[in-house]
């Protein structure tokens, strides 16, 4: 009889972070869930001042209330321009009700009068580990560097992919698509640095 894979919960509800995300670690023969899989997960409130404080408060948060390992992940996008705006609130960049489209919309205003050579901007990601506890076990950070450019392209991705040009590749993530952004993106990069900490884990026999 075959063994029940460790589950590794995701500390989101967004459906396409969700997807990329278990598109990553699924290769290591884990049961990756979402936070929509769950029964109550709970509301965590993000009020750290960086990404590796939200990330923790994601994932003790949510593995203690549902008695799992969770996975919590906190990303952005840092313009240089503006002082690394809009950076742990690009999410709600906008206002309390922001959207994708409010966000983008708000950025590119802010960037108005700002020329080419001077929108360098770059995502961040940090990715944290914890036990059904409230232990950390594990972390690691991703980063991916590009620019703003000036209208969107491209329809794939979320967020700022539209808007965010990766300059080897002369295009957004909107318009490279999920096998490249899965390959180049500030999660990604992050998720691999974070796969030889979990293999550890899971090698260890502690992960069940």
């Amino acid at each position: 009889m075959t063994s029940q894979r460790p589950t590794l919960v995701l500390g989101t509800r967004n459906r396409k972070k969700g997807i990329e995300l278990a598109e990553l670690f699924e290769p290591l023969g884990l049961k990756v869930l979402t936070l929509a899989d769950c029964d109550n997960p709970i509301e965590v409130r993000e009020d750290g001042e960086t990404f590796a404080a939200n990330a923790a408060l994601k994932a003790i948060g949510q593995a203690r209330h549902l008695g799992a390992w969770v996975l919590g992940e906190d990303s952005g996008l840092k313009v240089d321009a503006l002082g690394g705006a809009p950076g742990i609130y690009s999410a709600r960049f906008s206002g309390p009700e922001a959207t994708d489209l409010s966000n983008n919309r708000l950025l590119l205003e802010k960037l108005a009068a700002t020329p080419i050579e001077n929108r360098n901007a770059h995502y961040v990601c940090h990715m944290t580990l914890s036990d059904p506890q409230g232990e950390i076990r594990a972390e690691a950070d991703g980063i991916c560097r590009g620019r703003i450019i000036f209208e969107p392209r491209g329809s794939h991705g979320f967020g700022y992919d539209p808007l965010f040009e990766v300059v080897e590749y002369h295009k957004t993530f909107g318009q490279l698509g999920p096998s490249v952004k899965a390959a180049i993106s500030h999660r990604s990069r992050a998720a691999r640095r974070l796969i030889p900490q979990l293999i550890r884990l899971l090698d260890s026999g502690r992960w069940r």
